[in-house]
């Protein structure tokens, strides 16, 4: 049986309450887990403070010369100092309590008795944290308070779950919160009393007495005693005494601490007169000054997103709403997107093929809202209800940050200076913007103990515990935050500034693709017996093509760097080479892994058939980059004619190799005689390998799933108008985002594969030749979902 050591109570106090305002937190949030209806109060009576005490106790430390005084000098010296410690009392404490120091100072008549006079100032000075809730009995203090990690509210909430009710019992389960006195103060006083009872029931607690290290938690002896009659028979609650601070404590630090910390408590976006109510006074005085977060400035925000994660039929849908009101910089109108993500959205966006995050994880994260307000703070001004510039500078730093609350009450560290949850100011960093950084925003996010069950905090109140449903939770508020409204805050600069749409991440990726291909092409070269190397020089001249075509392209992008329309097309290309980039990757990586592990079986025949593999792969490598020459910068403005049903066979033919290898059967049907054409063929085939491009990733994704999928892709042509109708099995696309797929930066791909590009360009090459690129509303009649995309070119182009 384990045995407990005293000092073990201490290790585990300093360990779970790291900070005083995570202490006074936690005393909080007991008080009205008590049942308090008038609030929580917190009251300060200094009448030494620390530093002060500290700075006394210092002056004492040096006694020679004392001894030696004659007689007048010293009580001289003594009054000397009994001047000097009531100088440094402050007379704005309780008058009881200062009239208890007066009494203690003008006892002293030796140095010994200025010793325990400072102890006794040390320990008139307190922190008490009141409630008028239930209160607790003589028993109770036994059974529950002095119980560390007792289960009794844990019960109750488990309970609470099993009945879905609608609002938890209490806030707090663990049951170590009382540990948090310990961490302002050596001692602690619990007054506490039931309605029922005629006395106060009294609990006293030295926590220096747990610091002999050889004593046993069972030989420190801490009982609960009897104390006066209460001060009104009806009256119930518990006072929590903390005597000997361990922290200096002035009027200053106080109010500082009540206008920044003691005011996110709870959440300060809900109605003052609906907030849970924390009185903090300060000696005798008047309460200290509470602030409110002004709605004036919320009105003010340039920017803003709300929404919610909801269940509808029990599947999870997340709701995200943005407004951009005015990015600066340039002019725009007030500018909104709303998204609406199915589960079956959510799975892909937040798992993908890696599947770190389960379909389980998705389902079960539970409810929760937020919203968050976005500032240009050099578009800041003077506003009516706060007042000018400097104050209202003042304010939105006082509120910066997006915080997190549970039932109403504060999730730390969520919302700290210190604290970048959502990965703002290093995303900021990247990207060299001023777009996005978290002392920009002020916001919040609600959750609950009932509706997110695995949404729970660490012991040590540094955030939510690590789970599959937190890292859910934390994914969906940065595609809200990063994805969501900085890409959308992207689309309206784009629009009404008309900058250019640049290829950074285009280029970087190709750069460590590229980079891939050579290491594992030089591996190859290497693993091969000497007699067999010939063999790999198709493969390397497939490589110089491909960063011929890099160079090329990324040189034009340069060149046309503040052409919209050309870089446009430039980003189209870049996506392309990007996906031939990773068929190289690809190609070249898993050949060198098959070589080395037949080499190590000496099987010349094996070798032989793996480089007729490699063969086949490469002749499908050199249709890729066919594919590539009629999109090229040269060919990109010329017209010619050709037929649609020339285009698709080519477009599938370049895919010959990734349809075999995914098992994707690939058709095309048509209602005519092929008609031919005259127009941009690279524009056209931009748009046949986006659809390509994703109805591979998506049926894949749905494959996963369904490992007994048959997926499908068809292609029917239709001559009047030239039309293609495009059309797989895969996920299907909601209807709620029939138009959002076209806008630039829209996706739901997983994080690596994220770009939200092809389709806008493909809409974008179809407009070219006065054309139209859409989603059929039609919707599959299983799926409820659209499969269906539709080209439809004008007459004009037809030739003859």
């Amino acid at each position: 049986m384990f045995q407990i050591t005293a000092r073990s109570v201490l290790e585990l106090g300093s360990e779970l309450i790291s900070s005083d305002v995570i202490a006074f937190y936690e005393l909080i949030k007991n008080g009205f887990d008590a049942g308090t209806t008038s609030g929580v109060e917190v009251r300060f009576d200094i009448v030494l403070n620390r530093h002060n005490y500290l700075h006394l106790k210092e002056l004492l430390e040096d006694e020679s010369g004392w001894e030696n005084l004659s007689f007048d000098d010293y009580s001289e010296k003594i009054d000397q100092f009994k001047e000097h410690i009531d100088s440094l009392l402050d007379k704005t404490c309780r008058s009881s309590t200062l009239d208890l120091a007066l009494s203690a100072i003008s006892d002293i008549q030796t140095i010994n008795d200025i010793k325990q006079c400072l102890e006794n100032l040390n320990s008139l000075s307190t922190i008490s944290i009141s409630d008028t809730g239930t209160g607790m009995s003589l028993a109770d203090l036994q059974s529950k308070f002095l119980v560390i990690g007792t289960p009794s509210r844990k019960r109750e909430v488990d309970l609470a779950i099993s009945k879905n009710a609608d609002k938890t019992p209490y806030l707090g389960e663990k049951g170590i919160g009382r540990l948090s006195a310990m961490r302002l103060g050596d001692s602690l006083e619990v007054q506490t009393a039931r309605q029922e009872d005629n006395t106060l029931n009294l609990l006293r607690i030295d926590w220096n007495a747990f610091a002999d290290v050889n004593a046993m938690l069972a030989d420190i002896k801490v009982d609960p005693e009897v104390g006066d009659a209460k001060q009104s028979p009806e009256w119930s609650g518990t006072t929590i005494i903390i005597g000997k601070l361990t922290a200096n404590w002035n009027l200053d630090r106080v109010q500082k601490m009540v206008e920044y910390d003691f005011n996110k408590l709870t959440d300060p976006f809900v109605d003052l007169r609906k907030r849970p109510k924390i009185a903090v006074y300060w000696g005798d005085g008047e309460r200290v000054a509470a602030s409110f977060l002004p709605q004036k400035l919320l009105e003010s925000a340039h920017a803003r997103v709300t929404g919610r994660l909801h269940y509808i039929d029990g599947l999870p849908q997340f709701e995200c709403n943005v407004d951009v009101i005015d990015i600066g910089k340039f002019e725009h109108p007030i500018v909104q997107d709303v998204a609406n993500i199915s589960f079956v959205d959510l799975v892909p966006l937040l798992a993908g093929k890696s599947e770190n995050i389960t379909k389980d994880a998705i389902k079960t994260v539970g409810e929760f809202e937020f919203e968050a307000y976005w500032y240009n703070r050099r578009r800041l001004t003077e506003l009516d209800g706060i007042g000018d510039l400097k104050e209202v500078k003042k304010q939105q730093e006082k509120w910066s940050g997006i915080m997190v609350y549970r039932d109403g009450f504060r999730v730390f560290p969520y919302g700290e200076d210190e604290d970048d949850w959502l990965s703002l100011d290093r995303k900021a960093l990247r990207n060299r913007g001023y777009l996005l950084n978290k002392d920009q925003f002020v916001g919040k996010v609600n959750i609950s103990r009932l509706k997110n069950l695995h949404l729970v905090d660490q012991t040590n109140r540094e955030g939510l515990r690590e789970t599959p449903q937190q890292q859910v939770f934390l994914e969906l508020m940065k595609y809200a935050i990063q994805e969501r409204l900085y890409g959308f805050m992207g689309v309206v600069e784009k629009q009404y500034k008309g900058q250019s749409l640049k290829s950074t991440d285009i280029k970087t990726e190709s750069q460590e693709l590229q980079k891939r291909i050579n290491q594992a092409v030089t591996k190859i070269r290497k693993a091969l017996p000497v007699e067999y190397r010939n063999n790999i020089d198709e493969l390397e001249e497939i490589v110089q093509n491909y960063q011929d075509l890099t160079a090329e392209t990324q040189l034009k992008i340069e060149q046309v760097e503040g052409e919209n329309r050309q870089m446009i097309e430039m980003a189209g290309i870049g996506l392309m080479i990007e996906v031939v980039a990773h068929e190289l990757a690809r190609v070249s990586e898993n050949a060198l892994d098959n070589i080395n592990t037949i080499k190590k079986k000496e099987v010349p025949d094996d070798i032989q058939k793996l480089l007729e593999g490699l063969r086949s792969q490469m002749k499908s490598l050199h249709k890729r980059l066919r594919i590539l020459d009629p999109m090229s910068i040269t060919a990109r403005q010329r017209s010619e004619v050709f037929t649609l049903k020339e285009v698709v066979k080519e477009s599938i033919d370049a895919h010959e190799a990734q349809f075999l290898r995914h098992g994707i059967t690939c058709k095309i049907t048509s209602d005519s005689e092929d008609v031919e054409i005259k127009a941009v063929k690279g524009m056209i085939l931009q748009i046949t390998e986006n659809l390509i491009t994703n109805s591979i990733y998506w049926l894949g994704m749905k494959k996963n799933e369904n490992p007994f999928l048959t997926q499908t892709i068809t292609f029917k042509i239709e001559s009047s108008p030239p039309t293609i109708i495009y059309e797989d099995n895969g996920y299907g696309i909601s209807p709620d985002n029939r138009e959002a797929i076209f806008r630039l930066f829209f996706s739901l791909k997983e994080k690596a594969k994220r770009r939200g590009l092809g389709l806008f360009i493909a809409r974008e090459c179809a407009e070219y030749h006065k054309g139209v690129l859409y989603l059929d509303d039609q919707a599959n009649p299983e799926t409820k979902r659209l499969h269906r995309f539709i080209l439809e070119l004008p007459e004009s182009v037809v030739v003859g």
